[in-house]
């Protein structure tokens, strides 16, 4: 069985990290556990470290130290080579990958940099500890600088070093392509390659090119006079501030750098005002020639404008900086997540992952784990595009997570609110949002507001509402969100994260209502737990149901377990176990229990039930010897609210479990409700849930 993929480059620079994050992704939604590993590394000094390392152990949170990810390092290799004992390092690199191996179910190898120059052995080395891995490999290079012939010329010298090598190819991937070159290079390739061969073009991506204003500091050796906590800041083009200022800022563009003299007070503070002002872009940065400091006076009046950008000074002369910020060379680090998800993205559109992952995993894992259910939602999402409204439109968390939700392509987004303030707060939080992308509208001001009114009060005038309550209500945004559901313009919506669960849930059900047969509107959590997925409910709705409503909730919630992939087996969950306990309160679980056996015979359940019998297989075994259900249950059905919302907030607070939801289960249409203390990755992952619930699962 195959356990790994060796990733391998022709040259520096050709955007390995963007193919290492989307496989890494990838593999991630197909096998319970992914290892890194890198052969051979640079040599680091004042305790930094290979950025693609740390960059893939913290976004991914891969359960391994960061000396195990790694062979050996340059000098290493270089003294083993002049020593003669070359083998020796072939040896570390297996032995050091075979321990990785053992501890993941698959791992993904990224070979060198070519950071030295006119390392004639690099390429050969590659080669070589693919072999000796035994490891099939994608080959990747850079269309830069370079002819269609050179390029496929390039590609074809390196599939053949790797075949006569007797190690299998499995792709070529030619990147930083030109946008209107793309088809011609896909057909050139797939013209020279074998049919075996997955063949991906990827285009030259601009944001993934140029380097934040932190790499331009310590490249440059700055010092930061203003704005550290934007030194995340991604540059756009750049130019000299040299002419006078009413020219100059008809030359910028959005996140512009502004490279000027430390004297030029007009320009630096020209520059400011135009990033502030609606009529001009914004910019990323300044930078500030000669090591002159503008003066106290104008430092003071930097020091108060309400939004600001990285200012640094630097020695050099104008010219010399141009020049070498003009040849850095971007990267991604740990911190770079807009870089890292723009490159996730960038991969799953233009690669052909699954292609390529199914080749390489021919085992299916027993349980479903986290990663492969946030994969799987992510993907599940892809199939049929959604468009779902955002009541609470100038939300940061709310903002945030729609920047992240357009990076990755997967829905719509509608957000309600006003627009100039919700410009505002994009500019504020510096979203990478295209306006163009998303539908931003205030509801009082709408073109339907007044159709909205009507259908209101045709649907609630028998609740004597009258046509001035009607406006009243279609001015709520929570109201207005729900009637674009029920009138067809959304399919969703999600809200919550500033208005309490009644305020969201109420309108959905005075008029999208509960589905046929359905009685009880409950939610469920996804518990994402460290090696399974588990199914809580209700935790978040009904405080005190009876049997009947609980026997409801239990099969909604193994209906949405088993639309999300995971197998149905239900745990009634009680302070006792089987026909030990007597009360009210655990009569009413066992009654519950069977009307569902009666109503559902398919389904598996077991109740009434403890909670450590239910997931834990020893408990389960010892207390119910003959349960199908017992330490093995993914749905688990709490028998009030007290009971559930405090246990998955234990769960979630001790174990550190991602807890996806509250999904609400039984409406005609889906509204989700967040927590007024949700956080970004809550808004993200509920609105994918959200989508999936309105392709009709």
């Amino acid at each position: 069985m195959n356990k790994g993929i060796y990733i391998a480059t022709m040259e520096e620079n050709s955007g390995k990290s963007l193919i290492s994050l989307g496989l890494m992704q990838t593999l991630l939604g197909k096998t319970a556990k992914v290892g890194y590993f890198r052969p051979i590394i640079d040599d680091f000094t004042n305790n930094s470290k290979d950025n693609h390392i740390e960059t893939i152990l913290s976004h991914f949170e891969v359960e391994a130290s960061y000396e195990a990810c790694y062979g050996v390092t340059r000098s290493e290799v270089l003294k083993k080579r002049n020593a003669g004992n070359e083998g020796e390092v072939l040896d570390v690199i297996i032995q050091k990958y075979k321990a990785l191996e053992e501890q993941f179910d698959f791992v993904l190898v990224e070979g060198t940099d070519f950071s030295v120059k006119g390392n004639v052995y690099e390429f050969d080395t590659n080669v070589s500890i693919a072999k000796n891995l035994g490891l099939p490999t994608i080959i990747i290079s850079s269309g830069k600088g370079k002819t269609l012939n050179e390029l496929v010329g390039a590609l074809n010298f390196a599939y053949s070093s790797f075949i006569n090598k007797d190690v299998k190819v499995i792709g070529i991937v030619a990147n930083k392509i030109e946008e209107d070159n793309l088809n011609y290079v896909t057909f050139d390739l797939k013209k020279t390659f074998p049919e075996d061969v997955e063949i991906s073009v990827v285009p030259v991506v601009s944001t993934l090119q140029n380097p934040t204003v932190k790499e331009i500091v310590n490249e440059l050796g700055g010092k930061v006079l203003f704005g550290e906590e934007y030194l995340d800041n991604q540059t756009g083009s750049f130019g000299v501030g040299a002419m006078q200022l009413r020219n100059y800022i008809t030359h910028l563009r959005d996140n512009s750098l502004v490279i000027t003299p430390g004297d030029r007070a007009d320009i630096i503070l020209g520059a400011l005002q135009a990033h502030i002002s609606a009529n001009y872009p914004n910019i990323s940065g300044i930078v500030l020639t000669g090591g002159l400091i503008p003066e106290d006076s104008i430092l003071r009046l930097i020091d108060g404008l309400s939004q600001i950008v990285p200012i640094i000074s630097v020695k050099q002369g104008t010219f010399s900086v141009t020049n070498r910020i003009g040849n850095i060379k971007s990267k991604i680090y740990k911190d770079s997540k807009e870089k890292i998800i723009t490159s996730i993205a960038v991969s799953e559109k233009y690669m052909k992952l699954d292609k390529l992952t199914e080749k390489l995993i021919n085992f299916k894992p027993h349980a479903v784990t986290p990663k492969m259910f946030q994969y799987k939602l992510y993907k599940n999402a892809q199939k049929e595009r959604k468009r779902i409204v955002l009541p609470e439109g100038s939300d940061d968390r709310i903002l945030t997570a729609t920047s992240r939700l357009l990076a990755l392509d997967v829905v719509d987004i509608i957000l309600l609110g006003n627009l100039d303030k919700i410009k505002t707060k994009i500019s504020t939080l510096r979203l990478p949002i295209d306006l163009d992308k998303i539908e931003i509208i205030e509801p009082i001001t709408s073109e339907k507001y007044l159709d909205y009114a009507k259908a209101f009060y045709e649907l609630r005038k028998h609740k004597n509402v009258n046509m001035d309550m009607a406006k009243d209500m279609m001015a709520d945004v929570s109201y207005y969100g729900t009637m674009m559901i029920y009138m067809g313009d959304a399919d969703g919506m999600v809200s919550g994260a500033a208005h309490t669960t009644q305020h969201t849930i109420r309108p959905a059900l005075q008029f999208i209502k509960t589905k046929p047969g359905v009685s009880v509107v409950s939610s469920v959590f996804f518990m994402c737990l460290e090696d399974r997925v588990s199914v809580f409910g209700d935790c978040a709705i009904n405080p005190n149901p009876t049997s009947e409503e609980l026997a409801e909730i239990a099969i909604s919630s193994a209906e949405s377990s088993a639309a999300f992939g995971i197998e149905p087996k239900i745990a009634m969950l009680s302070y006792s176990s089987g026909s030990s306990g007597k009360g009210e309160d655990v009569d009413r679980v066992r009654e519950a229990t069977e009307i569902v056996r009666n109503k559902r015979p398919d389904l598996k359940i077991e109740g009434p039930i403890q909670y450590d019998a239910a997931v834990d297989t020893s408990v389960g075994r010892s207390k119910m010897p003959d349960s199908e259900v017992a330490g093995q249950a993914t749905v688990l059905i709490f028998p009030d609210l007290n009971t559930g919302n405090n246990t998955y907030k234990a769960v979630q607070r001790e174990t550190g479990a991602l807890a996806i939801g509250p999904m609400l289960q039984g409406l005609n249409k889906p509204v989700n409700d967040l927590s007024r203390g949700c956080t970004v990755d809550d808004v993200f992952n509920t609105v994918i849930l959200t989508a999936i619930q309105a392709q009709g699962i």
